[in-house]
């Protein structure tokens, strides 16, 4: 009879070498050279073709080095001369913007000329009236004397300043003795609510020689006299003094 020892010593053998045993693979030895030439073919045969697959998507997606270079250098020659069109349309404008300035310029001048002409055929206009009427009152022997005629009372700015211009007539005839004298100019005016009287000349008038006239036949009369700034001009009235007698007025109402 078996002992209890021998029989686990039997079934570590069974368990071994039985129908239970584990089962035992038997492979072939290659050499690790080998394995290294087989994992090194590998790896250039995915490179080569990792390599053709890239190479054909850039043919298909239109990307080849070579026409991507030429587009690149075609691109370049448009922009260049794109550059250079730029530059010559920008030349173009300058000397467009320079002929239009100087068109405007030249309008601007043709404009003030214009008006200037204006101004003086008017005058013209005025001094033509004038000597008509002259001649005709000389054949119809009005009474020889000096007398003002066309007075013109103008504001020229928002300071007070006023022009005058009027047309000094001595009809004493060839025989007429030349008038010397002065000009004295009443301006009535409202200010604050009140009228006042306004003599030009004043005593304190700096430069009174301005107001001096000397006269042979006729002559046309310029100036600007100067009232408070805000007063309101109602009426003017030129005076001709000759040696401090009165030879001449006329009064005009604004």
């Amino acid at each position: 009879m078996a002992t209890p020892g021998a029989s686990v010593k039997i079934k570590r053998l069974r368990q071994r070498f039985g129908i239970n045993a584990p089962k035992l693979a038997i492979r072939t030895h290659v050499a690790w050279y080998w394995r290294a030439s087989a994992v090194i073919v590998i790896l250039s045969v995915s490179l080569a073709l990792a390599a053709w697959i890239y190479d054909a998507g850039r043919r298909i997606a239109g990307f080849h080095s070579n026409e991507s270079v030429r587009e690149i250098q075609s691109l370049s020659n448009h922009l260049m001369e794109l550059d250079a069109e730029l530059t010559k349309l920008r030349s173009l404008v300058g000397s467009g913007e320079s002929s239009l300035l100087l068109e405007r310029a030249a309008q601007q001048q043709l404009t003030r000329q214009a008006k200037a002409l204006e101004v003086e055929n008017a005058a013209l206009k005025e001094d033509l009236a004038f000597f008509e009427g002259l001649m005709l009152a000389s054949k119809a022997g009005d009474e020889l004397g000096a007398r003002i005629e066309n007075l013109k009372i103008e504001p020229i700015g928002n300071l007070g300043e006023h022009r005058y211009r009027m047309l000094v007539i001595n009809s004493g005839g060839r025989q007429a003795k030349e008038l010397k004298g002065s000009l004295q100019i009443l301006v009535k005016v409202q200010e604050g609510g009140k009228d006042a009287m306004i003599t030009i000349p004043s005593a304190t008038e700096p430069n009174p020689q301005r107001f001096r006239f000397e006269i042979k036949h006729f002559q046309r009369i310029e100036g600007v006299f100067s009232v408070p700034s805000g007063a309101l001009v109602k009426e003017v009235e030129v005076r001709l003094l000759q040696d401090g007698s009165l030879r001449a007025r006329q009064s005009v109402t604004l």
